[in-house]
């Protein structure tokens, strides 16, 4: 893992998530690309008229300016290599045309061009169409521990297998990997069963405990994560799916609910 992505951008969660991208480039010695995108497509369609759109353009322009030029500052005394990339909205589009030679994309959970009210759009779209995967940082955390525990989301289809597999790299520093399952009422049969996790990772020298969850009065969501920070986990790692069951999962069902409440680091892959 030698070539980081971060979706930079100028709130209050900037810095923490910054800090966690640089921990990630430290530890793997890592070359961390920002990529920051003029804010404006938010404004687009919110009822501005094309000269008032106009006469903001220098505006958000001036903004981003000092936005890197602060973002530098910080980084001058981090000892990472980075580099600087400015690029227009959409920006999950943006960032995939930049994601081809990347190992990680680094998003935070909410989309800080809506507020920070909904979950991110842009992590949901990278997941679906990036060729790595995408780590999704919770609002306020600022450290990522490399050797924290580690949860795999396992539900045996090739999802949650290349999730899995891209994860190995920061499965391999971590103290302990738990693959957990939940055994839903409604459909108790997986493609492949865990010990097939298992054995994967054993290939890499990374030992790992089979948990299985009972479906219960929780949603799947909350007990994945329960049983995440239950272990004192500090990474979650889960498959992101296709068009239309990605539609139903991750926006609508259990991933959408991870990032509207997220208590630890989600890395997704499709």
């Amino acid at each position: 893992m030698k070539s980081i992505l971060f979706n930079a951008f100028s709130d209050e969660g900037h810095a923490a998530r910054l800090d966690i991208a640089l921990d990630l480039a430290r530890c793997f010695d890592a070359s961390l690309t920002i990529f920051s995108a003029i804010p404006y497509e938010v404004m687009i369609g919110d009822g501005l008229s094309d000269a008032a759109f106009a006469a903001m353009i220098p505006v958000w322009r001036e903004e981003a300016r000092k936005f890197r030029e602060q973002t530098e500052q910080d980084l001058a005394n981090e000892g990472v290599s980075w580099k600087w990339i400015e690029a227009s909205p959409p920006v999950a589009d943006a960032m995939l045309e930049h994601s081809a030679l990347a190992d990680l994309i680094v998003v935070g959970a909410r989309d800080p061009r809506r507020g920070g009210k909904v979950p991110s759009h842009t992590a949901g779209e990278l997941a679906l169409r990036s060729n790595c995967p995408v780590l999704v940082l919770p609002e306020g955390q600022s450290r990522f521990d490399p050797t924290a525990p580690a949860m795999v989301a396992w539900d045996g289809s090739p999802e949650a297998s290349h999730a899995l597999k891209s994860a190995v790299p920061l499965l391999q520093q971590s103290s302990a990997v738990f693959l957990v399952s939940v055994k839903e009422k409604k459909d108790a049969k997986f493609d492949l069963p865990s010990v097939s996790g298992a054995d994967y990772l054993s290939h890499y020298g990374i030992a790992s405990e089979i948990v299985e969850l009972a479906e219960g009065e929780k949603d799947v969501a909350t007990l994945l994560q329960d049983a995440a920070v239950a272990r004192r986990c500090g990474l979650m790692v889960m498959g992101a799916y296709g068009r239309m069951r990605f539609a139903e999962r991750i926006f609508g069902g259990v991933t959408r609910s991870l990032l509207v409440n997220l208590k630890l680091p989600l890395l997704l892959r499709h």
